[in-house]
């Protein structure tokens, strides 16, 4: 097939263009690089089968292909806090854009939602049916509001359209090529560590996250891609718990560093506790994550160190 990959050149996004090249595929990478790196898509460059494009899908775009991945938009605090504004267009501008591609070539197009459509949650764990608790008004609502407004776009073009859609919503995922720079908890800690820096916790650290390695996140996409009927939401996370404070040990353990834990005030509308309940993936897609905390972690700070270095 051919495949476009919005947001193709970020963490998330590189992953699953190696995927989808290894499995045969052409693929078109399209990115504006605001996040994404050409460095995280450079060893393909000179494959026939990948093509690069720096497009921004806010505007829009005419291209023929079979499948739509929709992964375009800054996914971590830092970044999409940095222009609100710029974040919800992205969403909701980009969404109608490939939903618009999808209608006219008849392609199926998956959208890379996101567990903070479920807010601070009042419900944990959280089961695809909970209904969020997001604040509209608040810092983070550019990216919340913006992930819930492209999955509505999602089932009204479906609906009205009959456009043939996917959707999945991430939690908390890690892996080599995460930006060092994103603010998010797990790059944060391994950094800060690696530079002998103060590790940064906000609040008292016993707010919880459920971390999925990146090569499990990817083969969940691949498998509700590919299902013949199932369109979603479907949580894709794993679903074991850990606290922010456990991490941060577990990193500095790990790293052998001797940075000092500091606490600084939790920003506003932080979520408290964050956990998939992943019942749906299990019994429709066969899937679950298979990569434990300890070893994705050890791949990740590999990463990093030869990053840094």
């Amino acid at each position: 097939m051919t495949i476009l990959v919005t947001g193709g050149a970020g963490f998330l996004g590189s992953h699953l263009i190696d995927r989808l090249l290894d499995e045969g595929h052409e693929v078109i990478c399209l990115d504006n690089f605001f996040t994404g790196s050409k460095a995280n898509v450079a060893h393909h460059i000179g494959n026939p089968r990948f093509e690069l494009m720096r497009h921004d899908v806010t505007e829009p775009f005419r291209l023929e292909v079979d499948q739509i991945y929709n992964l375009a938009c800054p996914a971590s605090p830092v970044h999409y806090q940095y222009n609100a504004i710029k974040t919800v267009k992205t969403s909701v501008m980009g969404a109608i854009n490939c939903l618009g591609l999808a209608k006219r070539v008849k392609a199926r197009v998956f959208q890379a939602s996101t567990s903070e459509v479920y807010g601070d949650p009042d419900v944990h764990p959280q089961p695809e049916s909970y209904r969020g608790n997001v604040n509209p008004i608040g810092i983070r609502a550019c990216y919340d509001e913006g992930k819930r407004v492209a999955e509505t776009l999602f089932f009204d073009y479906h609906r009205q359209n009959q456009v043939d859609i996917r959707i999945v919503r991430i939690f908390n995922t890690y892996g080599p090529r995460m930006h060092p720079g994103d603010g998010r908890v797990v790059s944060n800690f391994i950094v800060q560590a690696l530079r002998g820096e103060d590790i940064t916790i906000y609040g008292d650290g016993s707010q919880s996250r459920s971390f999925c390695y990146c090569d499990d996140l990817i083969e969940g996409f691949l498998r509700l891609m590919n299902h013949p009927s199932l369109i979603g939401p479907v949580n894709i996370g794993n679903p074991n718990e850990f606290t922010i404070l456990e991490l941060a040990e577990k990193v500095l353990k790990m790293v052998a560093s001797s940075s000092k834990l500091i606490f600084k005030p939790l920003p506003a509308d932080d979520p408290l506790q964050r956990q998939p309940i992943i019942d749906l993936a299990k019994k429709e897609l066969g899937w679950q994550p298979t990569v434990e905390l300890d070893e994705g972690l050890e791949r990740t700070i590999d990463y990093f160190r030869r990053l840094l270095a």
